[in-house]
């Protein structure tokens, strides 16, 4: 496609929204066309499903299912958002997606990862993005940051570091597509590692 797919992933309180807020600006900037969005989320069907995968009144959800509302929100956030806006040429900018559900439901959760990023895929017609920024934040740290925590957030904090270690497993696996970065640094300092590894995806000077 002609456009670019760009996201970010980490754990709760890592500052992945604004680091994607700084990147569209400086995207901008340099006069690209940019569609920043978010998941669950991006479309109205999405930003549904998001209040009940995230409210507190839905504790007693399952996780295959909240597995499976993910990866609905997710196929319909590909089709309808994502994928026209990169046949478009635009830039997609996006906080969280597909290594999320594998991070939280796969191992999190214990559902395996193979099996919900299958399930992703499935949904996404295996849309995957050119590069995935990690920002990797010790949970005792993130969570330390969250002021209202949502359903997700208040799990203990064992759920939490097995996430972690999912993110920094599957960026492994993939480093040319991946772009690890300690989140404990200052935001501008992160943000200007985040866009040389850009510049040289996009060829900007």
């Amino acid at each position: 496609m002609a456009g670019s797919f760009i996201v970010f992933e980490g754990g709760e309180g890592a500052g992945k929204s604004t680091q994607e807020a700084l990147l569209a600006q400086w995207l901008q900037s340099h006069g690209q066309t940019v569609v920043r969005t978010r998941e669950p989320g991006g479309t109205p069907a999405g930003e549904a499903i998001r209040t009940v995968l995230l409210s507190n009144e839905y504790t007693g959800l399952t996780d295959r299912a909240e597995a499976l509302l993910f990866a609905a929100a997710r196929g319909e956030h590909a089709a309808q958002v994502i994928r026209p806006a990169l046949e478009s040429g635009a830039i997609v900018v996006c906080d969280r997606y597909l290594d999320s559900s594998v991070a939280y439901q796969g191992y999190g959760r214990n559902l395996g990862a193979d099996y919900v990023r299958n399930l992703s895929l499935w949904a996404t017609q295996d849309l995957v993005p050119n590069l995935t920024v990690l920002l990797d934040v010790d949970p005792t740290v993130g969570l330390s940051r969250v002021q209202s925590p949502d359903r997700l957030e208040s799990e203990p904090i064992g759920y939490h570091q097995r996430v972690r270690q999912a993110f920094i497993d599957i960026a492994g696996s993939d480093p040319q597509r991946y772009l690890v970065i300690d989140a404990n640094q200052d935001k501008d300092s992160i943000a200007e590692q985040i866009r040389r590894r850009v510049a040289g995806l996009l060829g900007i000077a």
